[in-house]
């Protein structure tokens, strides 16, 4: 088991109208001003930011409000978030949404604390946020992962990069989690949210490290769980039990506890962000399908023994042992078709990918050719044009 450090500052409130509490939580900052982001209309539609605004106002705390955060947030309504906050004097942000809206709002804060620096920088490796605000959020998608993870994801549309910021400082102070808030969420979008919680964990499984018996087992129960999970809120969206499951899954998936004692860098993630940069309209759950099983049936032969622990212990699988290559290709195959089963693609034709831009794909994964992605068998441009390729044909 390699060294570690795991720390996670983020205070949870989960649970039935928890929201409720977010005027008397974030009066404990002691704030001037605070700056409510969101998406779209149905944060405003389903009442939820009507409550919020009434929190705040019971407790005397002024505020101003920015909307329309996409999927795969862009760094323009970044920056009119800094300007925004300048202007109004705004030292909290509170983001009320999920993934996209929880990344834009780090983002700002970062960039409102450290005016001297374009907030674009920190996401190019240019600088790092030396402070940021205090932030907090009431999550309504179970999916990034976002309310207790150390990252945040940008999209700049101009140059169709999508980088992100890794760091302490984009830890949220505090997360509010009412799994009653995602019951509106799509089929689609939960499918695409149960993608990306596993992935989460099961791209940290697949890390170099070994003796982590312990984080593999919670990986594995994490894993499990939110095929269950996401199962039974496809049946029924509004199972209680079941998105409950999903949301508290989202935050361990993505807290760092699946990946003590072994290396990180979600690579598969690293392969998407270039797919979706380039083709917005992507949603990155979906992205992560299609090039998930395409990237294992090009890296398993590097460690056999994990990736049969991994066909034996989340997929139930008996060991053949005289064909062992059988066994996890088959366990390949299962989590292919439990994407297509769930209305998840399996290949880059379907999310309208052009073969042309495969090699650009790959040369921006791959920084023009400066770097690797880590793994047991890493990743250079060669091999990211490949699976890129390989993607590209199934389905």
């Amino acid at each position: 088991m390699n060294n570690f450090i795991y720390e996670t500052p983020t205070k949870v409130y989960f649970g039935k109208d928890e929201e409720l509490k977010v005027g008397k939580i974030i009066a404990e900052f002691h704030p001037k001003k605070v700056l409510v982001h969101f998406g779209g209309n149905s944060a405003r539609k389903s009442g939820l930011l009507d409550k919020v605004e009434n929190c705040l106002r019971e407790e005397n705390i002024s505020f101003v409000e920015l909307g329309g955060v996409v999927a795969n947030p862009e760094l323009p309504l970044v920056r009119e978030g800094i300007e925004l906050g300048k202007k109004e004097g705004v030292d909290f942000v509170l983001a009320v949404g999920g993934g996209s809206v929880l990344d834009s709002s780090k983002a700002i804060a970062n960039g409102l604390a450290n005016p001297e620096v374009d907030v674009w920088d920190f996401h190019c490796g240019k600088a790092v946020p030396q402070k940021t605000l205090p932030k907090g959020a009431i999550l309504t998608l179970a999916a990034a992962g976002s309310e207790m993870s150390s990252s945040c994801v940008i999209s700049n549309p101009k140059t169709g990069e999508k980088r992100g910021c890794n760091g302490l400082f984009n830890r949220m102070n505090f997360a509010i989690e009412d799994p009653v808030l995602t019951y509106t969420v799509s089929p689609y979008q939960t499918a695409c949210g149960a993608v990306d919680i596993a992935m989460h964990t099961i791209e940290r499984y697949f890390c170099p490290g070994e003796d982590t018996y312990l984080t593999d087992s919670i990986a594995e129960a994490v894993i499990k769980s939110v095929r269950k999970a996401a199962g039974d809120c496809l049946k029924n969206p509004e199972d209680y039990t079941a998105r409950a499951n999903m949301m508290w899954a989202s935050s361990l998936a993505h807290n760092g506890l699946t990946q003590c004692g072994r290396e990180f860098q979600l690579v598969v993630h690293q392969l998407e962000h270039e797919v979706s940069g380039m083709y917005p309209e992507v949603a990155h759950g979906a992205g992560l399908a299609a090039l998930w099983c395409s990237w294992a049936r090009y890296v398993y032969k590097a460690n056999i023994n994990r990736w049969l622990q991994y066909a034996s212990n989340v997929w139930g699988l008996d060991i053949d042992f005289e064909h062992p290559e059988k066994t996890i290709e088959t366990a390949i195959d299962m989590q292919e078709q439990y994407y297509a089963s769930i209305g998840m693609p399996i290949g880059l034709k379907e999310l309208g990918v052009k073969e042309d831009d495969l090699a650009k794909l790959a040369l921006d994964c791959s920084r023009n050719k400066t770097r690797s992605l880590i793994g047991y068998k890493p990743l250079a441009y060669e091999d990211i044009l490949v699976i890129y390729q390989m993607a590209y044909e199934r389905g």
